[in-house]
């Protein structure tokens, strides 16, 4: 044998026995602009500690065609794909696909908000780790409720009285095209969302509880879809029946709602040099349904997993520890506003002075509600499906809440069968 191939043999059994062996992996992402070039600079760094190499495979921007396109990958068996980057809600409803991170992650387990782990653990499997995460809150005009002495409000219905007080009084004064209150109440998943918080902060429950059983048929998630009924055409317009988030926010960015529930990136986007509210207004965790009750808010975020079908599965799994890392989160929120499920970062001086906002959120995560994903695991866009169809009949003023729940209770036992 020559001396060069003995010395290369030798270099790569050495190699694989202390652990350094380079792979070349893949990580999905429907990041564009500066979110996919701020991936890859941190793939780079990556890349440099370990000596493996990552490819970004870059997928459309719209979630339901990237959603499609994993449950075709992972139905294949597909080896190509190493990282998934996942939607909170998509991981519960693959986990079959996913390598079970807990043993990998134990140690930091306890580090990140517990909503965020529970939405991520299914079966006791944790099936994804988070890269970062989102929920909403109640954005309010500092500067209305200081003209009319009001207080931020902690329940719905002192939203509601506020809401209307400032609203009339605004009209009055000439701005007819003042209301209350703006949110989301398309019939989509960004309505079981706002329906979900109506419901858990009345003490309804969250749907589909965590051991699977259907609890939305009751008086109290009734008397929550019937509240937010009684908004439209008083402190919400009509047309909120058909809005997104992002209808939602041209009301409100054009300075002609006095409250507005939505997800961190309308915070600079309202105070962006082309705002009418620029300034002029801040955030609150959502109100709760009664007096001394907690708020809820619909947890979002992003997270990573690795394929069960990965060629280099302890290499993948490095990469998601890095990715997951305080160092990493901490260079998303202040290069990109992306919120931290660290709880510990939320105190860090560094971000505070880059994004002030930040801070403001901790008091919002501490009470995030997962949506029912990890117990209705691969149903679940179905049950939401059934769910958010349910609340906007009521809020359409077809049929009571009571009643539309009944049925929806129904339907659910029927979609369940013998178990989700």
């Amino acid at each position: 044998m020559k001396l060069g191939s003995f010395l290369a043999g030798a270099l790569v059994t050495a190699l694989l026995s202390s652990g350094a062996y380079a792979a070349n992996l893949s990580i999905v992402s429907g990041d564009t602009g500066n979110g996919r070039e701020f991936l890859r600079s941190q793939l780079d760094r990556f890349e440099k500690e370990t000596g493996n190499k990552v490819q970004i495979v870059a997928m459309p921007a719209n979630s339901s065609d990237q959603f499609g396109q994993y449950r075709l990958w992972l139905a294949a068996g597909n080896t190509d794909i190493d990282v998934y980057r996942t939607d909170v809600i998509w991981a519960p409803q693959l986990a079959e696909q996913f390598l079970d991170l807990t043993d990998a992650f134990k140690d930091v387990i306890g580090q990140h908000f517990p909503s965020v782990i529970e939405s991520q653990t299914v079966d006791g499997k944790l099936v994804a780790m988070p890269m970062y995460t989102d929920a909403p809150a109640l954005y309010y005009r500092k500067d209305l409720l200081e003209k009319y002495k009001k207080p931020v409000p902690k329940t719905w219905d002192e939203m509601a009285a506020t809401a209307k007080e400032i609203q009339d009084g605004e009209r009055a004064a000439g701005n007819k095209g003042m209301f209350g209150y703006v949110f989301q109440g398309n019939a989509y998943e960004g309505l079981t969302c706002n329906a979900l918080e109506w419901i858990k902060s009345s003490g309804g429950g969250q749907i589909i509880e965590t051991d699977g059983t259907i609890s939305i048929n009751n008086p109290d998630a009734a008397a929550a879809v019937d509240r937010a009924k009684g908004w439209i055409d008083t402190i919400s317009p009509r047309g909120a029946l058909a809005y997104t988030e992002e209808e939602s926010r041209g009301v409100w960015q054009t300075g002609n709602s006095v409250f507005m529930r939505n997800w961190p990136y309308a915070y600079a986007l309202g105070n962006g040099p082309d705002s009418a509210i620029k300034g002029k207004f801040d955030v609150a965790p959502l109100p709760a349904g009664k007096e001394g009750a907690s708020s809820a808010a619909a947890l979002g975020g992003w997270n990573i997993a690795v394929s069960k079908y990965s060629k280099s599965p302890e290499e993948a799994i490095k990469l998601v520890k890095f990715l997951s890392a305080p160092e990493q989160q901490k260079e998303r929120a202040i290069a990109l506003s992306n919120l931290p499920t660290i709880k510990a970062l939320y105190d860090d001086k560094e971000i505070i002075a880059a994004q002030p906002l930040i801070s403001n959120w901790k008091p919002v995560f501490e009470t995030a509600v997962p949506r029912p994903s990890a117990p209705t695991k691969v149903k679940y866009n179905e049950v939401s499906s059934m769910f958010w169809s349910a609340v906007h009949d009521t809020l359409s003023g077809n049929g009571t809440a009571a009643e539309n729940l009944e049925l929806l209770e129904a339907k659910l036992a029927e979609l369940q069968g013998g178990s989700w």
